[in-house]
């Protein structure tokens, strides 16, 4: 009997003493500092329907971390900023984030005018920003690390691959269009894809550049009639895409007469309200919703999980997903958020990630991507006709021209500064 009593009395002397630890660890828990980290995308101007969506993928990150635990046992914390689709106001929110708000990392941008405009702000403070989108390349930063391909990783095996299976007369006699939008990216992407198609001998039979924001295809349509092109390759960006695709259906360019590939369309674009008529054309992405790895279905359901089983992902989403998963990964190794010291882990990271294997280019702060081509469905969703069977090193400044050279070229090219 006294051997029961003293057993009874020494659990609940225990499940006193476990319930004193909890709540002192709840205690202690609520007065540790949270990490702060900013997020930089576009809520509203131009860029917004691409861009809205990349902060739900930062914010399951964020939430993902955090139940495991955060970063030494302290919580992350999204501060996030509309960057109003200026690049200059999100230079200066930039600024902000870090010199009043204290974040140790930054996550944004879409454009690469307004990376460009952000590129300078992290580097005076020593600072990090992760990059999510696909870009031109002729970029390296210590201070940016970017989860998004460059050309080599996808716009050039894409080309090749429309020139062979795209094409009705062989590489030779394939006559090309070139449509854009007018900034950075379409300019300098078409510069490398004429390199390309001159080396294959193909002709480029017009190019047309229209505004980031909704603007009239009647001259771009019009010419592209005129030219009877055998294919278009697209690097039209921002509210343009749906205008686009709609005058080409109107005008009867169907995928059987004029097939499209497009570099900067995704799943989120044709997901909206009043898509665009794009079933059958192609897009050139690293990541795809359709994806069948059971990886990549266990972010899409995680992802529906939180946001309705109706959310649609994209890549940019994707990469910016495992951009926080690689600071968190490297802040884990550093033993600190601190930027100064996860800069010294970052590039050790590797993950397999909803695309596959990503790890980070030592050389060049870039991402090994493996690129992927999908031909449009009606439901919005992308059939993957074709894969580089293996993640592709970054060369953001391909090696046919020297970095002076293509410094020069860059400085050709109207309103684009290197």
């Amino acid at each position: 009997m006294k051997t029961s009593r003293r057993i009874s009395a020494t659990l609940v002397l225990l499940v006193v003493l476990l319930i004193a630890a909890f709540m002192a660890w709840q205690q202690y828990s609520a007065t540790v500092p949270s990490i702060k980290v900013g997020i930089l995308h576009s809520l509203s101007g131009a860029m917004a329907v691409s861009e809205k969506p990349l902060v739900d993928a930062l914010q399951l990150a964020i939430e993902e971390a955090n139940a495991a635990g955060g970063i030494g046992g302290q919580k992350i914390e999204a501060v996030v900023v509309d960057c109003r689709s200026d690049p200059m106001y999100c230079a200066q929110q930039a600024e902000r984030l870090i010199t009043e708000e204290k974040v140790k990392a930054l996550f944004g941008c879409w454009t690469s005018v307004c990376r460009k405009a952000v590129k300078p702000v992290v580097e005076k403070h020593q600072h990090l920003l992760f990059y999510p989108v696909q870009y031109e390349g002729m970029e390296q930063s210590p201070n940016i690390i970017y989860t998004g391909a460059v050309p080599n990783q996808l716009v050039m095996p894409a080309v090749y691959w429309a020139l062979d299976n795209l094409g009705k007369h062989g590489k030779r006699n394939e006559r090309i269009y070139l449509a854009g939008s007018d900034y950075i990216f379409s300019r300098i992407t078409h510069i490398l894809i004429k390199d390309l198609l001159a080396a294959q001998g193909a002709v480029v039979v017009g190019e047309h550049y229209l505004p980031l924001e909704l603007a009239t295809m009647d001259d771009l349509i019009t010419d592209i009639i005129k030219q009877q092109p055998d294919m278009i390759l697209n690097t039209v960006d921002g509210d343009s895409i749906n205008a686009f695709f709609r005058e080409l259906n109107k005008a009867g360019i169907t995928p059987d007469k004029i097939p499209v590939l497009s570099f900067s369309i995704t799943e989120v674009e044709l997901a909206v309200k009043d898509a665009p008529p794009m079933a059958g054309h192609y897009a050139a992405r690293n990541y795809f919703q359709s994806i069948q790895s059971l990886q990549n279905q266990a972010f899409v359901q995680r992802f529906r999980s939180r946001f309705g089983q109706q959310a649609v992902l994209d890549g940019p989403m994707e990469a910016s997903y495992i951009g926080l998963q690689l600071w968190v990964q490297a802040a884990h190794e550093a033993s600190s958020a601190e930027p100064a010291q996860v800069q010294r882990t970052i590039l050790r990271q590797s993950l397999l990630a909803p695309e596959g294997v990503v790890s980070l280019d030592l050389a060049t702060h870039h991402s090994w991507k493996v690129a992927r081509i999908g031909k449009a469905r009606a439901d919005g969703q992308f059939d993957i006709v074709w894969d580089s069977g293996r993640p592709l090193e970054p060369a953001p400044f391909p090696a046919y021209r020297s970095r002076e050279e293509w410094s020069q070229l860059i400085q050709t090219v109207e309103g684009i500064k290197p």
